[in-house]
């Protein structure tokens, strides 16, 4: 009687938090499941609409960077290009810059240097896509704690929802895990709601944790000790606060990127990043075009080109590829197509549920008024 009792509580309560948080954060889950939805394809849609996206492979080395910048200088003077990406053997190298207060990816021939495309990210749709996904167009740093805060709820509620549908007797477990399809929609639309977030509850919650990745560093850390399990590992730790030295003739940005081609020669993606005379040129390799994991990572003295550390990803620890694996599981890109499909699939399902929950309660708040009238 007692233990009847106690799970009665629970239920009670898990179904008042339910209810009131999904509420308050329903219109940003939404909105956030059907931007990640979209932007599952993002690369595929834009390959097919985009000419941009491809150039002619050649059995040349690429451009340098320095080259790669200063042609963007000629477009768009001014503009920050500190980040290069060399982003496949038939695909163009991407430079991220800010011209007047406005980001954008400037994509060139990596053979030719040929000036192909502006992606000014205000007007690009996946871009805006993106920024209504991860700050729902607002400020950043208001938008992602808004985002951040509200996924951390969406977890409580699947936490909950999942207590919500527990039958009472187990023998109706088999019964509480299929949908009556020949019911009246108001059952059916139940069925959907409760059922669908208990199937999906499992990889719903992992797209959550792994998305407040990029809200919180507390969960990038989490993500790493929980991968190393409790353990910071030195190796993983890169060199910073460079002491200065005289410039060599060359520059030092493309000898480190040549010398990274080297190697790592049949990776198919690079990029070179630089943050200023007392951080190392930092550059990276992916073995796929587009595939953004399994990276290894070299970096360089910002005025002499010395080689001062080598990450290959076979050497780093299971907590740092946890952590930069992060970004293929929230996307389903690191299991493939397949990946993406689910992740898809997932989006749509978790888009439903605040629509579906609040059926549900409009529905009995009606019912309630008509009993009481």
């Amino acid at each position: 009687m007692k233990k009847k009792k106690k799970n009665n509580t629970l239920k009670k309560w898990a179904g008042r938090i339910h209810l009131w948080l999904g509420l308050i954060t329903g219109i940003i889950v939404f909105i956030v499941a059907v931007t990640g939805c979209i932007y599952v394809f993002h690369d595929e849609i834009k390959d097919v609409i985009y000419d941009y996206r491809f150039v002619e492979e050649k059995e040349v080395e690429f451009m340098p960077p320095s080259k790669i910048k200063e042609i963007v200088q000629q477009q768009y003077p001014g503009a920050t290009d500190n980040f290069v990406i060399y982003t496949g053997r038939d695909r163009p190298v991407a430079v991220y810059g800010v011209h007047e207060e406005t980001a954008y990816y400037f994509y060139l021939n990596p053979y030719t240097g040929e000036f192909l495309y502006a992606q000014d990210f205000t007007e690009d749709f996946f871009e805006i896509v993106k920024a209504l996904h991860m700050y729902l167009l607002l400020p950043p740093d208001i938008g992602r704690q808004i985002v951040g805060v509200s996924t951390l709820i969406f977890i409580v509620m699947m936490i909950t929802g999942v207590i919500l549908w527990w039958p009472k007797k187990l023998k109706n477990l088999q019964k509480s895990l299929k949908v009556k399809w020949n019911a009246r929609w108001r059952r059916l639309n139940y069925d959907l709601h409760n059922i669908s977030g208990f199937y999906l509850h499992i990889l719903a919650i992992i797209v959550a944790i792994t998305g407040l990745y990029f809200s919180y560093e507390w969960v990038s850390d989490g993500l790493y000790y929980l991968g190393n399990l409790g353990e910071d590992v030195e190796s993983d730790h890169h060199v910073e606060n460079i002491e200065q030295k005289p410039t060599i003739s060359q520059n030092p940005v493309d000898i480190a990127f040549y010398e990274t081609v080297k190697l790592a020669p049949n990776n198919d993606m690079y990029f070179v990043w630089t943050e200023g005379d007392h951080h190392p040129v930092v550059t990276g390799v992916y073995p796929e075009s587009l595939d953004f994991d399994h990276q290894s990572n070299y970096y360089f003295h910002p005025q002499t080109a010395e080689l001062l550390q080598k990450q290959a990803y076979e050497s780093k620890s299971n907590g740092l590829k946890l952590q930069e694996m992060s970004y293929g599981i929230h996307t389903g890109q690191y299991f493939g197509m397949v990946g993406k499909i689910v992740a898809f699939i997932l989006s749509l399902f978790v888009a439903s549920l605040p629509v579906t929950g609040f059926i549900v309660w409009w529905g009995r708040k009606n019912r309630m008024k008509h009993l009481t009238r």
